[in-house]
Order: structure tokens, then C-alpha cells, then sequence
């Protein structure tokens, strides 16, 4: 299956971006951390309900996966679109390169409940790890490490990654926390097929 296109929800992403850095005592999240955690949660929802939270173009960068559009957003840069960076502001701020500040509670009513249940289930597995400790578990599944070679070897430093992919399950990982279902894991990822192809005929 070719990468598709979804739809970006820069509110879920906000909102996801402010409910890991509030995990923080300090409401101060480290960026690289706040931005596998949310990958985390897509990878679960996906598995699970076959759609992922946010809808973000994912791409396969040294330090692992990361979510196009959540970066963006986390450091309110020139490509996002207005509306996001006006939306961001009432919630987050980035304090420097590395770390983000959250400045309201999360506004979880632009959440589903199993939104939620994805977010948890990423801070309960893997909240308690620090940024680089988290980019050396997201190097060992299959959807990064598909571009292993050619990211390590600097013929490129980022490759656009397929959500397909993220239905593969890694190999020679002890305890992995996303193990599913085989039956449940297929139905799952034709309802995102179904939903993609539709997504992409418009």
C-alpha cells in the first residue's frame, strides 16, 4: 500500500503536545520526548481501532519517528498554518530548542475516549523514560527500521513513512507493550485501508 495522505487534527495535536508536557511537575516537557510519546499513542490507536489520533504525516528522522505536524506545532514554526499557531498559543509555548511550557489545561473535548485511552496507554508504558531512551525503542520497529541503512549511512536525513507499516510487528522485542491480536491487528488495519481510500478520493 502507498502512503497516504490523512487528515491533520491540529487541535488533538495541541492537546496531546499539552497533556504530556502537564504530566511534568514543572508543566515543562523536553520537546524530542513530548514527540515520541505522541507517536506512541497513534501506533497504539491504530493498532487497535484503525485510525490514529492525530492524522500527522509521519517521517523517519536519526532520532526516529516524528510527527510532521506535531513539530510544527510544539515549536510554533512558519510552516504551520495560522489557525494552529493561533490555537497553539492559548495552551503551549516553546521556552527554548528543546523544551515546551503548557500554559492552560488540556481541553480534552476535542478527544474521543479511546483518544484518551491512547494517550494513557503511551505515558503509563513509557512516560517514565527520558527523550533518548525513548528514540532507542522507536529504532526498533519495523516502520522506522525499514530506513535504518540509509538514515545511518547519511544518504538521507528523513524518509516519509507509511502508517501502513505501523501494523508490523517488530522482531526479537522482548515484552512488546503493543502486542495485539493477530485477528483484531488485521480487522484494524483494513478498516484503515477502507478509511484512507476514502480519505483520498476527494
Amino acid at each position: 500500500m502507498t502512503a497516504v495522505q490523512l487528515d491533520f487534527d491540529y487541535q488533538k495535536a495541541t492537546q496531546a503536545i499539552n497533556y504530556f508536557t502537564r504530566k511534568e511537575s514543572s508543566h515543562n516537557g523536553n520537546k524530542l520526548k513530548i514527540i515520541k510519546l505522541i507517536w506512541l499513542a497513534d501506533r497504539f490507536h491504530l493498532r487497535k481501532y484503525g485510525r490514529p489520533v492525530i492524522g500527522d504525516e509521519y517521517v523517519a528522522m536519526e532520532l526516529g519517528p516524528v510527527g510532521s505536524g506535531v513539530k510544527d506545532i510544539i515549536e510554533q514554526s512558519n510552516f504551520a498554518a495560522k489557525e494552529e499557531i493561533s490555537y497553539a498559543k492559548k495552551y503551549i509555548k516553546p521556552v527554548n530548542k528543546n523544551v515546551v511550557q503548557s500554559l492552560e489545561k488540556v481541553d480534552y473535548d476535542v478527544f474521543s475516549k479511546t483518544d484518551i485511552e491512547s494517550l494513557e496507554f503511551a505515558y503509563d508504558n513509557f512516560g517514565s523514560l527520558d527523550a533518548i531512551s525513548l528514540s532507542k525503542i522507536t529504532h526498533k520497529y519495523p516502520e522506522w527500521k525499514k530506513f535504518e541503512a540509509i538514515l545511518k549511512s547519511g544518504q538521507s536525513t528523513r524518509e516519509s513513512m507509511d502508517y501502513s507499516d505501523f501494523f508490523e510487528d517488530p522482531k526479537n522485542l522482548d515484552n512488546d507493550k503493543f502486542e495485539a491480536d493477530k485477528k483484531l491487528l488485521l480487522e484494524s488495519k483494513e478498516s484503515f485501508i477502507e478509511t484512507a481510500k476514502l480519505q483520498n478520493s476527494f
